[in-house]
């Protein structure tokens, strides 16, 4: 059961939710109201996304974007979307690959973990376990087959391509990328990782 956000005297502000006996479930993320945007659900527990830099942004854009173009038609890409894994955990992966059937409906909110192809996290400082450590292990057990991590190395982006491997149900490292992004799971992608750069940091060309 949910339990509605506590307020506190106008003068103190307003207070976070209490969460249940238990934790808080996947339903729970629709019905509590004021949440901020991007609140995920991580065993239980709410978790507030700090504001994002502008490399995060761009990064989530590019993939966005230069994966929609090269997907198989029956595929969407999504960014910033919930997704169940279980009834405790239901987090939100920065870009994720599903296929077009299980967009039914403009006013839904979350996918099933099980449908999406590839998630791909964009990590923040505050982000950094749960990108590393705690999200990949929910990924592959809802059998996520793809998981790509992105982090920022000295304002480039570098690319951590995992595959899941079947026997063992975890992930397999299968390439760290700089500059250029080429792999042909879970589809054929060529991608130019340095347009990711902000353009006044790029080198100049010579004359």
């Amino acid at each position: 059961m949910s339990v509605d956000p506590e307020t506190q005297e106008q003068d103190q502000g307003p207070r976070w939710p209490v969460p249940p006996l238990g934790g808080w479930t996947a339903d729970d993320l629709d019905r509590l109201p004021d949440l901020p945007p991007h609140t995920e659900l991580i065993d239980g527990s709410l978790v507030f996304v700090s504001p994002q830099t502008l490399f995060h942004e761009r990064t989530v854009d590019f993939f966005k974007w230069q994966l929609q173009s090269v997907a198989p038609e029956d595929f969407e890409v999504v960014r910033e979307f919930t997704i169940d894994v279980d009834r405790q955990n239901r987090p939100e992966p920065d870009v994720i690959v599903v296929p077009e059937h299980v967009i039914q409906d403009p006013e839904q909110t979350r996918f099933p973990a099980q449908a999406v192809l590839l998630a791909i996290e964009v990590v923040s400082p505050e982000s950094l376990t749960r990108d590393r450590e705690t999200k990949p292990v929910k990924y592959a057990r809802a059998k996520i087959p793809h998981y790509w991590r992105v982090e920022n190395r000295e304002g480039k982006a570098v690319v951590y391509v995992f595959e899941l491997e079947p026997n063992t149900g975890t992930y397999t490292p299968t390439g760290i990328f700089h500059d250029r992004l080429k792999a042909d799971a879970p589809f054929p992608v060529d991608l130019d990782l340095t347009a990711i750069t902000a353009k006044r940091s790029r080198k100049a060309p010579e004359q």
